[in-house]
């Protein structure tokens, strides 16, 4: 019986990577979905604990039945508070959680108006299940008054008022939570589990018993306000002003300023023969001695005699000198006595004015004006002179530094009675001698290539290409992109510079340039036809060439493809023992490709129970290059384990050996293998 074989070429075959979930159970994943929604009120991001659908339907529906748990009680908690629903949903009645806020709140407040009126707490049958349990729930509450705990009231409390007592038992017998339960602060008993609860300004820990103060201050949720401070307390938190009240007052209690009493609590510095005074924010010390007339008390407490001949009111007449005693003062007539700017006369009876223009020198300086006046004189000075009382002579005005700024636009220097301006280097005098112009050197073609005028200065710089010479500033220079310390990425073979910029090449045969002008790209000759294989041979394609093939079968064989040759029917030994099939394969990759790597696999087409194979190669490795592994009794592999460093062409020839139903048939196949250089 003839038995055929079949090979199958690989590349690089991936590794195949599984996972493997483990199982929850349905408790937690219901306890998963009810945590999430007690802590963050939100079933949009519930996070999963298992790829199980089982597990994932139950955490969300646990998940939306404690949401509309909480829900109905914050509707239960306004009806209870408010009296009245509408308020607190009118800015989100288009939401899905307010609908079931209104829902609860309005059926607690029909219970609450029926227990009101005296009506039975029975629940009707037009409510719906929820609303009637809500509706006798609060409605119940009403009739027990203050004897019920101030509780919330949830869907399974609702649920355990519709439960009869009689009248000596007890209604709280077997809840759970009585005396507190085993919560630290608030505690709930639904029927089906006990759930603990903190009060406002504490959270619940993951241990769901014990409550932790939450910091208002660090979570953003106090309510202080633009000059306050957070300061966090045990379940609350109280805000502070935050800038002090300054020198002489005290924060109080209610965040108010008080004026401290420097001189109750004896902060003050007064000296022990002065009394302490407080005022406003300060105090004042005040002396002890009061002094006498004709004296004056210091700071320091001492009495000074006060110069009363020296007072605006002269207290002695016309004609009389005032003398200064201590404690007062005396008046004694006086002899004529000229001041300054007069003389007495020849006679000595009346003072004469003095003519100090009249001296040889003018007293107001070379080139100005002076004017006589009674006692003194005046000058009439030169533009850029002023008159100086102390010297009484026109002095040079230095308008630089008196009207610093505001003379010269940049340079200002003072000279006899005037000044004159410079600009700093890039600008120059305008023609109001004051303000400067800045200069256009761009307009002189100082730079290499481009030129950019600046205040004040010039900058140059170059076109794409071209980098700015540090030596002198203004010469540009090529710019050797291949030469940089990234050139060897630039293009993918070879990398040339030209002025301004860079061309890429690829080698002269084999290759094209892509049209991002870097990469190469591998010319197919065989679509082309730019080969040379003759008529009868067959053109494969590699990187960067091509092999003209020619496939011949020996004797005993023919052709049954262009890649097959079938052994011919025999009877002769010699003949049985030739392989029944050989196929040629040509398969291509570049040097140093990664090892080991799977490069052809080879097996029978069609496999029976008990078949084995075995696979060797006979011919073309002798640099080792190659070898065989067995992937299981249906095929065998063959892989590169060393990697190829240098280009070359090489022919293996794989023999695969079939063991079958106590037969055994031998196939060969020729695979050229062409190792192409890397770019």
């Amino acid at each position: 019986m003839t038995i055929t074989g079949k090979m199958l070429l690989l590349a690089f075959l991936p590794l195949l990577l599984g996972r493997v979930s483990g199982q929850v159970s349905i408790d937690a994943c219901c306890n998963s979905g009810y945590e999430w929604a007690t802590q963050k009120v939100d079933c949009a991001h519930l996070p999963m604990l298992s790829d199980s659908k089982e597990c994932r339907l139950t955490q969300e529906q646990c998940c939306m039945n404690q949401l509309e748990d909480l829900h109905c009680t914050t509707g239960i908690t306004i009806a209870n508070e408010q009296d009245e629903c509408d308020t607190w949903v009118k800015a989100e009645n288009s939401t899905c959680e307010a609908r079931f806020v209104k829902r609860c709140c309005n059926c607690c407040l029909l219970g609450r108006m029926a227990q009101t009126q005296g009506l039975s707490c029975e629940k009707s049958m037009f409510l719906g299940y929820q609303c009637e349990q809500v509706f006798r729930a609060c409605c119940v509450r009403g009739q027990e008054g203050s004897d019920v705990p101030n509780r919330d009231i949830s869907k399974d409390e609702a649920n355990s008022a519709l439960i009869p007592h009689s009248d000596n038992e007890d209604p709280f017998l077997n809840d759970r939570c009585r005396g507190g339960g085993h919560c630290s602060q608030q505690c709930s008993d639904t029927g089906s589990s006990v759930i603990c609860s903190c009060y406002a300004g504490y959270q619940l820990q993951p241990d769901g018993v014990s409550c932790e103060d939450i910091n208002e201050c660090i979570s953003g949720t106090h309510s202080c306000k633009i000059g306050q401070i957070c300061i966090n307390l045990v379940g609350s938190y109280r805000c502070q002003r935050e800038i002090n009240c300054g020198t002489g007052y005290e924060l109080t209690e209610d965040n108010n300023c008080k004026d401290i009493d420097e001189c109750t609590t004896n902060t003050h510095n007064c000296l022990p023969n002065f009394l302490c005074q407080n005022t406003a924010g300060s105090f004042r010390c005040r002396p002890r001695m009061q002094c006498s007339g004709g004296y004056i008390q210091d700071a320091l407490g001492n009495c000074i005699d006060i110069n009363e001949c020296v007072s605006v009111n002269a207290p002695c007449p016309p004609g009389q000198t005032c003398i200064n005693t201590e404690g007062s003062y005396t008046c004694q007539r006086h002899v004529v006595n000229c001041g300054r700017g007069y003389h007495l006369n020849a006679d000595g009876t009346k003072c004469d004015d003095i003519n100090e223009c009249s001296s040889a020198q003018n007293p107001c300086g070379e080139n100005h004006r002076c004017l006589n006046v009674p006692g003194t004189y005046r000058c009439e000075c030169q533009d850029g002179y002023q008159f100086d009382p102390m010297t009484r002579t026109c002095m040079d005005v230095n308008e630089c530094r008196r009207y610093s700024g505001r003379v010269c636009a940049h340079k200002c220097e003072n000279s006899a009675g005037s000044f004159f301006c410079s600009c700093a280097t890039g600008f120059r005098l305008a023609l109001d001698g004051k303000s400067c112009d800045d200069v256009d050197e761009c307009s002189t073609n100082p730079c290499s290539q481009e030129c950019a005028n600046v205040y004040g200065s010039y900058q140059c710089y170059c076109r794409r290409g071209y980098q700015l010479s540090d030596v002198d500033g203004v010469t540009c220079e090529d710019i050797d992109e291949c030469a940089l310390p990234t050139g060897g990425h630039i293009c993918a073979y070879r990398c040339n510079n030209v002025p301004g910029s860079f061309r890429c090449t690829c080698p002269q045969t084999g290759y094209t340039l892509a049209p991002n002008g870097r990469n190469c790209q591998d010319m197919d000759e065989c679509v082309t036809g730019t080969h040379n294989c003759s008529g009868t041979e067959n053109c494969f394609n590699i990187q960067g060439g091509f092999r003209c093939l020619s496939f011949d079968c020996p004797n005993n064989y023919r052709k049954t493809t262009d890649t097959r040759c079938e052994r011919l029917p025999c009877i002769e030994p010699d003949c049985q023992n030739l392989p029944l099939r050989i196929t040629y394969h040509q398969l291509t990759f570049p040097t140093n490709v990664q090892a080991p790597a799977d490069i052809f696999r080879m097996g029978p087409s069609y496999t029976i129970p008990g078949d084995d194979i075995q696979l060797t190669i006979t011919g073309g490795n002798e640099k080792g290059y190659f070898t065989t592994k067995y992937a299981n009794n249906q095929s065998g592999i063959v892989a590169v384990q060393r990697p190829i460093v240098e280009p070359q062409d090489i022919l293996l020839t794989i023999q695969m050996t079939l063991y079958r139903q106590g037969t055994v048939n031998t196939f060969v196949a020729k695979l050229h293998v062409f190792v192409t250089p890397e770019l």
